[in-house]
């Protein structure tokens, strides 16, 4: 049992005897959230060209406050680091005003926020950042990426001086921090589905032959040092970590997922930082188990739910309360989610969920798929 859960006992005892877990109220750290069920991040590309969360942002995260927790969309910490058209940061003081409405929304609301801080490292193009990409070695993105212009030929990136890499960690840290200026109560470290530091960790992305490339313990080493300086800066009880073990995305693969994560959880976890979310986990995968087992603190998980294709009628909901039963302490889910900003009432009920409109995911802007999916009532 995590320290999370132990905590959480006296909670769990209040709670109906026989409703499911996913709806009993728990803590994480000094936060009670009122359920289980997390709101995973997904990018929307519904800020300004410039980064600024716009107002509709405040009303799209505002009618999901039901949830436990809500972590924001995937957010910049510099301008090299965008990835897509849209994309929200967190870099200067009009990115601060812009993601506090969100939170002042939320809050009023009676929801919970962190921030998701991700650096796209090859996945992203100058013509959207104005920047060339930065990667830890010279190995392109396959194929095609979307732009302000279409979709573009990816660029082959740029390896990384040891001072960029210094200067990186640093813009993570300045990122934290004006994320709890924003408002929120912490940020988690983006270090999976293929952007910079999950690049680090593959030996398919990292050739480097100095200290942050070739062994396993080289390559953890700028998610360790971003995660060091980032509980620095807010406090390990503000921080969390999201990996995907063996996720493919964004043309991703990992030959040693059962050597790289087991390390990376040892030195993550004597940082103390509030959570670890695992992306696609699956209870009956060993490496979960073993995941598990090595973190002491706080850990969300995030089904493996078909992709792409439907969800299941249920939205996640089975698959959630396997990963409960398996050891995770928290369920995030994603397009369930998007598509029914009343999720926890839906699913507690049993009521049917709303079809996703899988054309207005991303990249279109304005309302529809976005704010207007209808609530019970």
């Amino acid at each position: 049992m995590s320290t999370n859960t132990a905590v959480s006992a006296d909670l769990d005892t209040e709670a109906a005897g026989t409703e499911s877990a996913l709806f009993r109220p728990t803590r994480l750290g000094a936060l009670r959230l009122a359920n289980r069920l997390v709101m995973a991040p997904m990018t929307r590309n519904r800020a300004s060209a410039a980064g600024v969360p716009e107002p509709i942002m405040a009303t799209y995260y505002a009618q999901r406050a039901s949830a436990g927790l809500i972590i924001a969309e995937a957010t910049t910490p510099n301008a090299v680091g965008a990835t897509y058209p849209n994309i929200p940061a967190i870099h200067d003081e009009s990115h601060v005003a812009g993601w506090r409405r969100v939170t002042d929304a939320v809050r009023a609301a009676g929801g919970q926020m962190f921030l998701q801080l991700q650096h796209g490292g090859r996945v992203g193009h100058p013509e959207t950042s104005g920047h060339h990409p930065l990667a830890p070695s010279p190995v392109p993105l396959p194929g095609t990426i979307v732009t302000p212009s279409g979709h573009r030929e990816n660029v082959v990136p740029r390896e990384m001086t040891e001072e960029e890499i210094r200067a990186t960690v640093a813009d993570f840290a300045a990122a934290a921090r004006r994320a709890v200026d924003a408002g929120f109560a912490g940020v988690e470290v983006h270090a999976a589905n293929g952007y910079l530091l999950h690049q680090f960790l593959s030996n398919h992305t990292n050739h480097r032959t100095d200290g942050y490339g070739g062994a396993v313990a080289n390559r953890i080493r700028l998610t360790v040092e971003v995660v060091r300086a980032v509980v620095e800066a807010v406090g390990a009880e503000r921080v969390g970590v999201r990996i995907a073990p063996g996720v493919t995305a964004n043309a991703m693969a990992e030959d040693d997922v059962d050597e790289v994560y087991p390390a990376l959880l040892s030195a993550l976890d004597d940082l103390g930082p509030a959570y670890l979310h695992v992306v696609f986990a699956d209870p009956d995968q060993p490496l979960f188990r073993t995941l598990r087992k090595a973190w002491s603190g706080t850990l969300i998980a995030n089904p493996a739910l078909p992709w792409p294709g439907p969800l299941p009628a249920d939205g996640g909901r089975a698959a959630a309360e396997r990963l409960l039963e398996a050891g995770a302490d928290l369920v995030s889910l994603g397009r369930s989610f998007l598509a029914n900003p009343d999720l926890v009432t839906r699913l507690r009920t049993g009521a049917p969920l709303n079809p996703i409109r899988d054309a207005h995911l991303m990249y279109v802007g304005g309302e529809t798929g976005y704010t207007d999916y209808p609530t019970l009532g």
